[in-house]
């Protein structure tokens, strides 16, 4: 991918989501036969989250969820545990894993869009959050010092991504040796290349969508391991091309040691 179309994704999602903060639509709410709307639940009803959830957020940060699940439901997050949520929008992963760390641990917001951490810093503000930290940044190159965390978590960001092997990388420099990685994202079969090469469609969270096998490879090269597949589920189907919701776990091995002779 030439660096100016990188450049083009990422100003395009960017400009897409800044405008989202607006209005109650999904990521792949520009797809005609994406995201039927077959019944009235809210954003975060329809992505897994509890009414225990949902009522312990601000509206507003549950109305604008903008993911395709629920990764928090997959973890383990313990109190005094750093968690670090790719792609947080509104905030509502980092609202709630802010909960489960307690005052000793913290929970970290990364977004590339000035809208989205205003409109994050307010929703904590209104729930009086000391726990949280949003921060602007690209999560291709993360604003997380090395080995400082214990989760990483992300829901249905790191498909928009134009280089996701670099996310991967900087997910497995900051955390810790044993941290996790637990994303909720979107794969694709069957997506025809010109659909790939289209610029625009990217904020559709189905352009930049890898197929599972490749995106379980990106994963493992990184480093990773224990990589496995917690949840499938088919998302949208457009004539030949699937697109399925996956919840995936891996994890940062320990460092081994050589014991001398």
């Amino acid at each position: 991918m030439k660096p100016q179309d990188v450049n083009q994704i990422k100003e395009s999602v960017r400009k897409h989501y800044a405008g989202l903060i607006k209005t109650d639509e999904s990521c792949c709410s520009s797809l005609t036969d994406c995201c039927p709307d077959t019944n009235t639940d809210s954003p975060a009803e329809k992505n897994g989250y509890t009414e225990a959830q949902i009522s312990s957020i601000p509206t507003d940060a549950a109305e604008h969820s903008f993911g395709c699940g629920n990764p928090l439901e997959y973890t383990d997050v313990q109190e005094g545990d750093v968690v670090v949520d790719l792609g947080s929008g509104a905030g509502i992963d980092v609202l709630l894993a802010s909960r489960l760390v307690g005052e000793g641990g913290r929970a970290i917001g990364i977004d590339m869009t000035p809208e989205m951490i205003e409109k994050a810093q307010r929703n904590a503000e209104e729930v009086g959050a000391k726990n949280v930290d949003f921060r602007l940044g690209e999560i291709e190159s993360m604003p997380v010092e090395g080995e400082s965390v214990d989760w990483i978590i992300s829901n249905c960001v790191i498909c928009l991504s134009p280089d996701k092997n670099k996310v991967f990388e900087e997910a497995y420099r900051v955390l810790k040796p044993g941290g996790k990685l637990v994303v909720s994202d979107m794969v694709t079969n069957n997506l025809p290349d010109w659909v790939r090469a289209t610029v625009s469609t990217w904020v559709s969270c189905i352009s930049g969508a890898l197929p599972e096998d490749q995106y379980l490879d990106s994963i493992r090269h990184a480093g990773f391991e224990d990589v496995k597949v917690l949840s499938k589920s088919a998302y949208a189907k457009m004539g030949q091309v699937e697109v399925a919701s996956i919840k995936v776990e891996a994890v940062k091995p320990h460092e081994m040691t050589v014991e001398s002779c």
